[in-house]
Order: C-alpha cells, then structure tokens, then sequence
C-alpha cells in the first residue's frame, strides 16, 4: 500500500487520534465506581444500625469526588491503558487508600471522634479497589463495542512478533491501543496483515506524525535491519512520536517488575524470582493462612450442607482424594467434594476402550466435556468450583497455596517437559492464571506460559488479582467442566 492509499483508508476509518475518549470513560467509571462504594458503606452502616447515618447525607460527601480523581491521575491512571493488571490493582489500592485515609483523618480532626460515618468510609475503602476494576472493566467492555476507545497507534515491525502484537492489541479489550498501520521495509511481509495496512518503509514515521497526528509508535524487532539501519530508524524515524514502546525479542521473560540499570553508558533490565525469596514466601504463607481461615469459618455452614448433599444424592464417601503433583512434583491427595460415581475409574477405561471420540478428548485435556460418570449434584458442584472448596485443606496443610500452577496428575507431567521442574518449584495453587484466563479451554502450551508469567512476575498484588479474577471466572462457569 502506498502512503496516499493509506491516507483514504485512515481518513475513513479514524476521526480522532488522542486518548480524550478513554481518559473521559475511565474518569466516569471511577466516579461511578467510588460513589457507588460510598454507597455501599453507608447503606452497611444503616443495615446495622437504621438511625446511625441519614443515608441522604452520603451525597454531602460528594465534593470529595474531584480529590479521588486528581490522586488517581497523579498515579498514571488515566487513560489507563495497557498496565499490567497487578501494576493497576496497586496502584488503585494505594491512591484509594490515601484518599479515603485523608477524609477518615480530616473528619476525626475537625470532630475529635470516629463515629459511623467514619465506618461507613472504612467499609467504603475495603470495597473500593474490587468496585473500581469492576466498574473500569464494564467501561473498556463499552469502549471497545462502541469503538470510542481505541487510541490508533502504528507497529514498526510486520515478521512474528509485530503481528502477535496485532493480534494481542485487536483482539484485547483492555490494550486501549488500536493498531492502524505496520511499517516493514520487506516485501514479504504482505500487504496488509487482519486488515491493517502494511507500507514497505520504515524512515515515513514523521510525515506519518505530521499528516495523522498519530502519537503512539510500537517498536518490534525486524531481523533483516542491521544496527546502523535499525539505529536510524530508531533515532529519525520513531522519535518523530510523541511516545514509544520498545518490544525485545527476550523469548520466555515475561517480568513485569522490570527494572533499568546502568552499566556505564550500556542498559540492562533487571529481574528476579521473587518466589526464591524467603521473605515473599513468608508473606504469600501468612496470606494464604489467614485467607483460608476466615473464609473458611465464613463458608463452614454451606460446606456442611454441600457435604450432607453429596452423601444424601449419591452412595460413597463426601470427599475425593485424588493424587497429584505438587511442590517439587511431590505426590499429594488433592481434596474434592466427589462430583463423581464410586466406579468412575472403572467406567473411565471402559469409555476409553469404547470410543475413540472421548478418548482424543481425554488425551488432549485430561478432561471430557460430556463426562457420564459426573453425578447430578456433582454437575452443579462443577459448575460452580464449589466441589474445589476442600483443598482449602490441603492449603492448610502446606500442599497447596492459593494461588499458583494447577496440581497435575502424572500423566500430564511429559507434557511440560523441560518447563516442569521450573514451573513446580512453587506450591500448585487453588487458582492460578491460566484458570482466570481460560480455565479448561487452554491448551498445555498456554498453561505454561501462564504459569511463566505468574513465576516471573510474582507478587502480593498478583494473587489478589488473580483471586479478584477467580470470583468473575467461576460466576461465569467459563471452562468448567
């Protein structure tokens, strides 16, 4: 495609080429979300006590609204777009915590006392942080329908990795970045690439700028440059936009704690495995305790009816202990609430031997879709994760955490090969990210690299990402079976 094609089909397809829309859209969710979290705590607050509050009065706090705002934008909130989740749920939490610590301190001052309007902006703080990714994630969801959001940027690179890129970007709800052109000097890289167009000549990035306004350049590695053209491209070319990414080809680092270093004039990036620290698995220990604990205790009386249900609906034991590999491939029984009946064993190679369908099935994933062995009570049990609800035991117990690798069996060992080692130096989790991703429906491939990017990139707002994820996954029922 020439530059003057591609100046008719951009000019038909783009209007606007700043991030106003997704900035405006992520400041109305926000303050959507924290009036509603002011709500909430106030409306918790009467539930308990109906005189304690005049629950009109919340709206006296709205003045306060701005000063989330602002906090959120000097955090890098706005517009938001393609922080890593974890980066993004700390962020929230702390300016959160800041600007409901700062109207909590600012009333026990004026009134020298911590009455319920003070609880009621506590609890407001406790439900802040979900309410607001919640809300954030109806408004990229409305974005991306409605096409408002999109902020166009250009892709310097058309071989592997640019157009994993494309797609990543083309098919993300959240990427916020909509790639409008790849620039590649060779021809073999086509003429466009899932509709975006591709233009054989890499040094047009300012008349790109100075025609389109397009401000984002996304730089991925082309091979056939050498390093004085690549430096050229990279110095004139790029630099001609107000804001650049650079993608390196490091094929398996996904840290998303990166840090930069300077070695004399040369830069490096900066990782480490933070589940190798004693600290951090003292921390994730301690979470993991108290989390079971209290949920536990919580849940103990729907435990106990869900365990009476299963004795009642189907002869055999409550619970299922099926072996798994864990920490270090060390075999444990991984508890259940058996969803299954007494001779699914039994029944399981006789289904194998019989058809050749559910045995492929089996083969691939280890699971089958339409399994006739699952009880009634366990099709529900399953669809709802309810039936993983006792290895909150085997959490307790040190076998498992709640958050990490999915416990295998040992058939599946092989195929993780060289990764397994790697990716089972860590408890097998509850939950982990390639649950909260695509559960059932990821291949291996897809779960190690998951579990790559969850080793690499650890940390305490992770879990409580993936743990905020879960929740939306098993409501869903998406990939369970």
């Amino acid at each position: 495609m020439t530059l003057t094609d591609f100046d008719i089909w951009y000019r038909s397809r783009y209007h606007q080429t700043s991030s106003a829309f997704t900035s405006l859209g992520m400041i109305l969710s926000d303050l959507a979300g924290i009036m509603l979290c002011f709500g909430t705590g106030f409306f918790l607050v009467n539930l308990y006590d109906f005189e304690a509050i005049n629950f009109k009065s919340f709206v006296t706090y709205w003045p306060y609204l701005p000063v989330f705002i602002l906090i959120f934008q000097v955090s890098n909130l706005y517009p938001g777009v393609s922080l890593a989740p974890a980066e993004e749920l700390r962020r929230f939490s702390v300016s959160s915590f800041m600007a409901h610590g700062g109207i909590i301190l600012s009333r026990y001052i004026e009134d020298k006392e911590f009455d319920a309007i003070s609880s009621a902006f506590i609890i407001s703080l406790c439900c802040s942080v979900f309410i607001l990714l919640a809300c954030r994630s109806l408004m990229h969801n409305l974005l991306y329908k409605t096409h408002l959001g999109g902020i166009p940027a250009v892709i310097f690179g058309g071989g592997g990795i640019g157009r994993t890129v494309v797609d990543r970007l083309l098919d993300s709800r959240k990427a916020g970045y909509v790639p409008v052109l790849i620039l590649d000097d060779d021809p073999a890289s086509g003429e466009a690439y899932r509709g975006i167009p591709i233009i054989h000549d890499t040094k047009i990035g300012p008349e790109i700028v100075r025609r389109f306004n397009v401000k984002m350049a996304i730089v991925t590695t082309i091979p056939e440059l050498d390093e004085q053209a690549w430096n050229t491209m990279v110095h004139y070319s790029v630099a001609a936009f107000r804001y650049h990414v650079l993608i390196p080809d490091f094929s398996g680092v996904t840290n998303i704690w990166m840090a930069i270093r300077d070695f004399d004039g040369i830069l490096g990036f900066v990782t480490s495995h933070k589940l190798k620290m004693p600290w951090n698995l003292g921390i994730k220990r301690f979470m993991d305790l108290s989390t079971v604990i209290l949920v536990g205790l919580a849940l103990s009386p729907i435990l106990l009816i869900i365990a009476l249900l299963v004795k009642i609906t189907s002869p055999g034991p409550v619970l299922y202990g099926h072996t798994r590999l864990g920490l270090h491939g060390k075999r444990f029984k991984a508890y259940k609430f058996r969803s299954m009946v007494i001779d699914a064993d039994a029944r399981l190679k006789a289904l194998l031997a019989s058809d050749p369908r559910i045995k492929a099935e089996w083969e691939a994933n280890h699971k089958i879709k339409q399994d006739p062995r699952i009880t009634k009570l366990g099709k529900f049990l399953r669809r709802t994760s309810l039936d993983e609800f006792p290895q909150l035991i085997n959490i307790l117990k040190g076998e498992m955490s709640l958050v990490g690798p999915r416990p295998i069996v040992d058939d599946e060992a092989a195929r993780y090969g060289k990764d397994f080692n790697r990716i089972f130096s860590v408890r097998p989790g509850l939950s982990g990210l390639w649950q909260v991703s695509g559960r059932s429906d990821t291949d291996y491939n897809e779960r190690v690299s998951f579990d790559t990017y969850y080793l690499q990139s650890w940390s305490v707002w992770l879990d409580l990402w993936v743990l905020y994820k879960t929740v939306g996954a098993v409501l869903k029922g998406k990939g369970a079976y």
